[in-house]
């Protein structure tokens, strides 16, 4: 399979937060609902300027951090999403299932521009952890914040320091394997003509499809060079593309809304598959990239995240 396509960019600014808590942790499996919503009710709280007012129709809404970054709306001249009311959020979060008591981290990846907005979700989160999360209303004290660089981490923020941020940066696209493990690491779950893909459903296809729409929608919005493609031929081409040795399961996970004010289903397919590099050629830098972007439902809250591996590839910083 060969055709012209160019590489994607996007670029990232990939963070790790760390937090202490003096009790046992008390967070859901999870806890990127619980994160994502306190962080959201504590920047709200840090911006908003015209209390009871709904964004849509605040005068501030397109200039507004707070809608920029949770509900995210179109530019009035937007060529895509005009029938949408929110674009994909400029940021994910990463939870680590090591993470099991103090020092706690959180992974938090900024997209394209939403870099300059780094001082407002560092705030966001120390209120957030001090006001606590979860029903046990457990406390979390930020005592500093890495940037990825390369495979290492750089201190870029202590309470009482200045901020040292590195600008966001396209990750570089390694070569592509022979083959390699792709292992779903967080509940991915997918779409197929308005139904949810089964283990038993799922294709290469499934993946791509979800992942390539993210990627073209972030970069658009959010950065300054718009993802520039064969669609309709990749999209195509994915679903022609054989998964190898699958051990996939559907893992079953509820979370509460509060905004909805009621319990939503959120599970997804779990475990690992095989691809064989002469099939995937014209989708890797597209694979590479979604390992820091997530793909499907839920992606914001650190649900869809996936890693690559295979001998002849470097660790990726988006590890937390």
């Amino acid at each position: 399979m060969s055709f012209a396509h160019p590489r994607p960019s996007l670029p990232l600014a990939v963070f790790r937060c760390h937090f202490e808590t003096t009790e046992p942790l008390r967070l859901p499996a999870y806890a990127g609902s619980a994160w994502r919503g306190a962080l959201g009710h504590a920047l709200k709280r840090a911006v908003c300027v015209v209390r009871g007012t709904s964004c849509p129709s605040c005068l501030l809404y397109r200039s507004c951090v707070f809608p920029y970054v949770f509900e995210t709306p179109p530019p009035p001249d937007s060529e895509k999403m005009r029938r949408y009311t929110t674009a994909p959020h400029p940021f994910a979060l990463r939870i680590d299932p090591r993470s099991d008591g103090s020092p706690y981290r959180l992974g938090l990846t900024l997209f394209g521009r939403a870099d300059r907005h780094l001082p407002y979700f560092i705030h966001a989160l120390d209120q957030a952890g001090k006001a606590g999360l979860g029903r046990a209303s457990q406390a979390f004290e930020l005592i500093k914040v890495e940037q990825a660089e390369a495979t290492e981490h750089q201190t870029v923020y202590e309470p009482g320091q200045p901020l040292r941020l590195t600008p966001a940066r396209t990750p570089p696209i390694p070569a592509l394997p022979e083959r390699f493990e792709i292992r779903l690491e967080t509940p991915l779950r997918l779409k197929r003509e308005d139904h949810l893909v089964t283990p038993a459903q799922f294709g290469f296809g499934d993946l791509f499809g979800h992942l390539l729409r993210r990627l073209s929608m972030l970069s658009y919005f959010h950065a300054d060079t718009p993802l520039e493609a064969d669609f309709a031929a990749l999209a195509h081409g994915s679903r022609t593309v054989p998964v190898h040795e699958p051990a996939l399961h559907w893992h079953d996970w509820t979370r509460y809304s509060s905004r909805q004010q009621t319990t939503m289903q959120m599970g997804g397919l779990l475990g690992r598959f095989e691809l064989r590099g002469e099939d995937v050629e014209p989708f890797w830098p597209y694979l590479w990239l979604g390992q820091w972007t997530h793909v499907g439902k839920g992606a914001t809250l650190g649900l869809g995240r996936y890693r690559i591996r295979a001998a002849s590839l470097p660790d990726t910083p988006a590890d937390v």
